[in-house]
């Protein structure tokens, strides 16, 4: 929230429920006022909001163009979160194109059971400049003595073993098989198949929007 203590920290009315409710928990522990509301009302002109948190696709499935928010909101030193969906990016433009500052979601969508619920792993993506703001390790690609590919920790924040107490991440390294799972699941089906399968998820649904349509229930548009 930079050196100003900025301590408030606004959540589009369109997110998800349940994580606007773990954002809430997770902000009274840390002294953070949440406002939630229309991301097209929020007020950043006061100087005391230190980010934004919208979804995209949001929670009814709209889509729109984040990118007058994040000027917006840029304008008065504001970050802005983009809590997204992994297959349906494969369709839609990257929040980092509409100057989305963070990237976040849930990697469940590549190839992971849904479990009643979880466990799934997350994923997070910054801008360059913040990465070092990452919390855990980035891993690199380099070439080792005889020339063949290998990898290396190439950024280690050090969140946990230097800030300790006052560390904010909550790194579970159990996570790792649940993310290693997407990865594989990303890498085994490449571009064209993730497009395949996103374009066959939203012709599914149509088909189900339709149907619904048809026996006289009413459809969210």
């Amino acid at each position: 929230s930079g050196k100003r203590r900025k301590m408030t920290f606004c959540v589009d009315e369109n997110c998800h429920p349940q994580t606007i409710a773990v954002v809430k928990t997770r902000a009274q522990s840390l002294g953070v006022k949440v406002v939630v509301g229309m991301h097209t009302k929020f007020d950043f002109s006061g100087g005391g909001v230190c980010g934004v948190l919208v979804q995209y696709p949001d929670t009814n499935g709209h889509v729109e163009d984040l990118s007058y928010l994040t000027e917006r909101a840029h304008q008065s030193n504001v970050m802005v979160a983009c809590a997204t969906d992994l297959l349906a990016l494969t369709y839609l433009k990257p929040p980092g194109e509409m100057g989305c500052d963070i990237a976040l979601g849930n990697s469940q969508r590549f190839g992971v059971p849904l479990g009643y619920g979880g466990p799934h792993a997350a994923f997070f993506a910054v801008k360059t400049q913040l990465k070092r703001e990452l919390p855990g390790r980035i891993v690199g690609v380099t070439k080792d003595a005889l020339g063949s590919r290998a990898y290396r920790l190439a950024l280690q924040p050090r969140e946990q073993h230097i800030k300790r107490e006052r560390a904010t991440s909550n790194i579970c390294t159990a996570q790792a098989l649940l993310a290693n799972m997407s990865a594989m699941y990303a890498i085994y089906h490449g571009k064209e198949g993730l497009w395949k399968i996103a374009d066959r998820v939203h012709r599914a649904t149509q088909l189900l929007a339709k149907g619904v349509y048809v026996i006289g229930s009413g459809v969210l548009k």
